[in-house]
């Protein structure tokens, strides 16, 4: 067959291919359902029955077929004839019409004899006697209903699908199975209703981007100066810090179509359809330019084909991805935003000059940030006057979505207490549940299990209060949380930290030991409650000597590399086996000094440990000002 060229022979190609398998579905389902057209009157019942109303000359008419015999009885007389065990039909039989009932065929010798002599409510008294002898079908009808038929329907609906996606490329303008699509959700300008004001603590990244929406608006007061518009940008940073919302946020205040679509939609089983999806996302895009196209967590497809990748379909849509990002016109206003968490990962070709400019990071908000975010977010809650000071402070290390989770968390609280309003304390009670999970006010603790926590905890606090370089305690509670924790001590700094000195760290570690030398001075025991204090140390510890280069054996020497900066910051050692050991040694000896520094901290300071352990024991929970005021500082 000739290959349609034109839209209107190609539409009615496929229109006679339509009409064809239509008739080609209808006879085959007359086929099968011709057994049981017309069958919706007949009532099952059983031989017995049927020789009994046969005696009583109520059947009319007898045909024998298919194993079954079919029988007549006359309306008037069927009213009183036995029930049907079973009613093949819903519909009701007309009242002057006949009801028919089936019984299956027996091995009865003797009912030819019984027909012919049984009387009938008949114009001559007979019963109506007829046969019909089974037809073998045809062996070549056989082939063409069950093998020909199947198959030129699957066929069709192969190559209307194959036609489809041919259409404008593969991947092209919305095929039969949609096989080669972009998949990119596609939303219009005025859809888009983010804007920068909804974005909070990224003022920076604002900045920077505030360049592209003004040249989507203005093009020719940079292009009369040469200048051109950047291709793409590359969004950075940890998971929560607003990379998608400030995407959508360009398109809102850029007022253009906005295509969004995850670099996993792209992966596909079949080799060459992640690279018809790139295809068919840029032809889309040129289409409705200006616009921006958002490739989120682009390290799906984009990874340095240095690595051992191990999926030609990968590598292959990471070259159309390419390809498509020198092949369009910059001038037209198509922008690319990616976002990812892992750049170290990303391919050296998708990040040079003329593909992704620029590199826009998003790093976790400072106190300024924070308070700017929570801000946003009390905006739909109702709330009394927050202490964002506060908040913002015991929220360090905080990412935009774990504001917007705590100030829920907040807002639930309120109701459960029956509160009108959201209140800092509500605000401040859902950090914790956030950071440690909820209280476990039904947990069993004895008493004596619950005295060592209670100096596990002010010993924490008392190292960290005789120390002049840590953070002021916040809130001292032994109330066991779901988490897992028994307690904790919360600290929080009075001000925004960027750098942290050699003699702080040592401290900090000092502080952290505190809990397990207090169970050793004040209990005289020591218990696993300490395991979340040894990891942390242990951690900084290593971080001195391997990352920070505060190690008077090693210097400013990189023992470690890090991977993975946003994601948790994994990393692997790079010396060797006698270095290694090396730096174990000296971790264990910095943590040893900072325990032995805690141990006579407590020893020095046994009567104030007394004194707070037992308020702290009393209340449960106590502030970090009651614990200064219970050591007399």
């Amino acid at each position: 067959m000739k290959k349609p060229t034109t839209p209107e022979k190609r539409q009615q190609f496929f229109n006679w291919n339509g009409v064809f398998i239509g008739i080609l579905i209808l006879l085959l389902l007359n086929t099968l359902l011709a057994p049981y057209i017309g069958s919706s009157q007949i009532k099952d019942s059983d031989y017995g029955t049927f020789i009994s109303e046969l005696n009583k000359g109520k059947v009319s008419k007898v045909v024998i077929k298919d194993g079954y015999v079919y029988y007549d009885i006359p309306a008037a007389k069927a009213k009183n004839s036995a029930k049907s065990s079973k009613t093949v039909s819903p519909f009701m039989t007309p009242q002057n019409e006949p009801q028919t009932y089936r019984t299956p065929e027996v091995n009865d010798p003797q009912l030819i004899d019984r027909l012919l002599k049984a009387k009938a409510p008949t114009k001559n008294g007979k019963v109506e006697i007829s046969k019909e002898v089974p037809q073998k079908s045809s062996p070549l009808v056989d082939f063409f209903v069950w093998w020909i038929l199947p198959a030129l329907i699957f066929w069709w609906i192969w190559r209307a699908g194959t036609n489809k996606m041919m259409k404008g490329g593969l991947g092209g303008g919305g095929g039969f199975l949609s096989v080669g699509k972009s998949g990119a959700k596609v939303y219009a300008e005025s859809d888009v209703k983010t804007r920068f004001s909804d974005v909070a603590g990224q003022d920076e990244a604002k900045a920077t981007l505030m360049e592209l929406v003004d040249f989507l608006h203005n093009p020719k007061k940079y292009t009369s100066l040469g200048a051109r518009l950047p291709k793409g940008a590359l969004l950075v940073g940890p998971p929560g810090t607003g990379k998608t919302l400030i995407a959508r946020a360009v398109a809102g205040e850029a007022h253009v179509p906005f295509f969004s679509i995850s670099g996993s939609e792209f992966v596909q089983m079949f080799v060459g359809m992640g690279a018809a999806k790139v295809r068919d996302l840029f032809r889309q895009a040129a289409q409705k330019a200006p616009c921006i196209i958002f490739i989120d967590e682009i390290d799906a497809i984009g990874k340095s084909r240095d690595q051992a990748m191990g999926n030609d379909e990968r590598e292959q849509t990471l070259n159309q991805l390419l390809t498509e990002m020198d092949g369009f016109d910059a001038t037209k206003g198509v922008v690319i935003l990616a976002a990812t968490n892992r750049p170290e990962s990303l391919d050296k070709a998708l990040l040079r000059p003329g593909r992704f400019d620029r590199r826009v990071i998003m790093e976790l908000p400072d106190l300024e940030g924070r308070k700017a975010i929570f801000k946003v977010h009390l905006k739909d809650v109702k709330h009394e006057d927050i202490d964002l000071d506060a908040v913002g402070r015991a929220t360090a290390g905080s990412s935009g979505a774990d504001i917007a989770n705590i100030v829920n968390e907040a807002a639930l609280r309120a109701v459960r207490l029956g509160e009108k309003a959201v209140t800092t304390t509500d605000i401040e009670e859902s950090v914790e549940t956030v950071i440690a999970g909820e209280q476990k006010k039904g947990a069993v603790i004895s008493p004596e299990e619950k005295r060592i926590i209670s100096y596990h905890e002010i010993g924490h606090a008392m190292v960290a209060a005789m120390q002049t370089g840590t953070a002021p305690i916040q809130k001292i509670t032994i109330v066991p949380r779901t988490s897992g924790a028994l307690g904790y001590t919360m600290q929080v700094d009075a001000g925004e930290k960027h750098l942290m000195s050699k003699d702080e760290l040592l401290e900090r570690i000092a502080t952290l030991t505190g809990g397990r030398a207090a169970e050793e001075v004040m209990c005289h025991t020591c218990t696993t409650g300490a395991s979340n204090d040894i990891e942390k140390a242990t951690q900084l510890a290593r971080a001195m000597i391997t990352t920070y280069g505060m190690s008077d054996h090693f210097g400013m020497v990189q023992l470690e590399q890090q991977r993975n900066r946003y994601l948790g910051g994994a990393s692997d050692l790079t010396c060797s086996p006698e270095t290694a050991k090396a730096i174990d040694d000296e971790v264990s000896q910095i943590v040893k000094e900072a325990h032995a520094k805690a141990v006579k901290i407590i020893t020095e300071n046994q009567d104030k440990m007394n004194a707070a352990a037992t308020i702290l024991l009393k209340k449960e929970t106590i502030t970090g000002k009651e614990f200064m005021e219970a050591i007399g500082k």
